[in-house]
């Protein structure tokens, strides 16, 4: 197993890392703010560790007296992370790389879905569709077919089309140009074990991530609008030749298909499964003003162990309230603004971290956490929490 331990983590000696507080929103309208009311500022209770904590092997967490135990999980890798503070409570070889399978889908949409408005109306070509893998999941894209592209979005996130994904992406610039868009969006997030080669999170040699950026990816998704409605409707009508048809979110612990029982409160966000991967998932959950964010890759268990141990670390993540510290953050290795390395007065606060690059983007040559609130793109981070597969190669 390879954790990439030494490079970066050396970094991160030398730095203290700081969580990030948020004041966030609902990212649905049933939810209620996260925190003690209405503008409420969630404050970590302890410092969080320097982000080398989070490379090392094994399960790691911080008990206080009366803490429950972590529940049995047999996953290779996992995180449970508050979607607020950016805390993470606990995890499991969070920096592992692994076939991410559909659950990279969140890095594709938090990269192309700001690009066009849901309302555009395309016609599919026939050449958007070339190059779909042998076995993928689709959700029935037609060529010579027109569609909104809020249509094409609904696919991606409820049935998980990798048919929608090729046609957005030809929207957005073509294949390549946004495998290395979502590379850079991710080290803009902090998200430095992810390597991009088809977006749609078909196997490929070399695509990987881990279920630390993943967790970066569910919540920075939560914060935009429409990834938060996309990412937590459970049925939707989809254009067909003849009329529309219904289509069900492949997320079982949403529908509670197949026996799984739905998870009260949960937001979303998005699974996957490939022979390579194994069952892969992001999940959110919101109950007594807390949001969590967990992921679970491949679970040596198999069958819906994936639902099952996700659910028993949101059960265990909203228990410990109060019961642990955290053992880092998911803003740790997020780049300081450009501004602040040139002497501009910086749009927020910066504590120096760690990160290390593995591509060229941002400037690397100083990483921090970003601390408050405010907007992602002009230098400001708006706050706002606002099938099984039958082929080998399915995402």
């Amino acid at each position: 197993m390879k954790i990439r331990f030494p490079m970066r983590a050396s970094v991160a000696a030398c730095a203290l890392c700081a969580a990030t507080t948020l004041a966030p929103a609902s990212p649905v309208a049933a939810l209620g703010p996260t925190g003690g009311g209405p503008g409420a500022i969630v404050r970590p209770e302890a410092t969080v560790p320097q982000p080398a904590v989070l490379y090392g092997e094994g399960t790691q967490v911080r008990l206080r007296s009366g803490a429950h135990a972590l529940p049995d999980v047999s996953a290779l890798s996992w995180v449970v992370a508050d979607a607020a503070s950016g805390e993470v409570l606990a995890a499991h070889d969070a920096h592992r790389r692994l076939p991410p399978a559909s659950t990279l889908k969140t890095l594709f949409a938090l990269t192309a879905l700001p690009a066009f408005p849901g309302g555009i109306r395309h016609t599919v070509s026939a050449k958007e569709l070339l190059g779909i893998g042998e076995g993928s999941s689709l959700v029935g894209v037609v060529q010579g077919h027109t569609y909104q592209v809020a249509d094409l979005w609904r696919g991606v996130f409820l049935n998980s089309g990798n048919d929608a994904v090729h046609v957005l992406a030809a929207l957005n610039g073509g294949w390549e140009h946004t495998a290395r868009q979502m590379e850079d969006k991710a080290r803009s997030l902090g998200a430095l074990d992810t390597t991009v080669v088809s977006p749609d999170g078909y196997d490929a040699d070399g695509q990987d991530s881990s279920a630390y950026d993943l967790a970066v990816f569910g919540r920075a998704g939560l914060r935009d609008p429409d990834f938060a409605r996309y990412c937590s409707t459970a049925r939707a009508a989809f254009p067909g030749t003849d009329g529309t048809f219904q289509i069900a979110n492949t997320n079982r612990l949403l529908t509670g298909a197949d026996g799984v029982a739905p998870y009260p409160g949960l937001i979303g966000i998005k699974n996957g499964y490939t022979t390579n991967a194994g069952n892969t998932l992001v999940a959110a959950a919101h109950r007594s003003g807390r949001t969590l964010v967990v992921t679970v890759m491949h679970p040596e268990a198999g069958g819906h162990a994936v639902y099952e141990e996700a659910r028993a670390l949101l059960d265990w993540g909203f228990a410990a309230a109060g019961h642990v510290d955290p053992v880092g953050s998911l803003d740790a290795l997020r780049p300081v603004p450009r501004e602040a390395t040139t002497g501009a007065k910086p749009k927020t606060a910066v504590v120096a971290s760690t990160g290390s690059p593995r591509s060229a983007g941002p400037d690397w040559t100083q990483t921090g956490a970003i601390v408050g609130a405010a907007g992602l793109g002009a230098g400001v981070l708006l706050l706002g929490l606002r099938f099984r597969y039958k082929r080998a190669s399915r995402a």
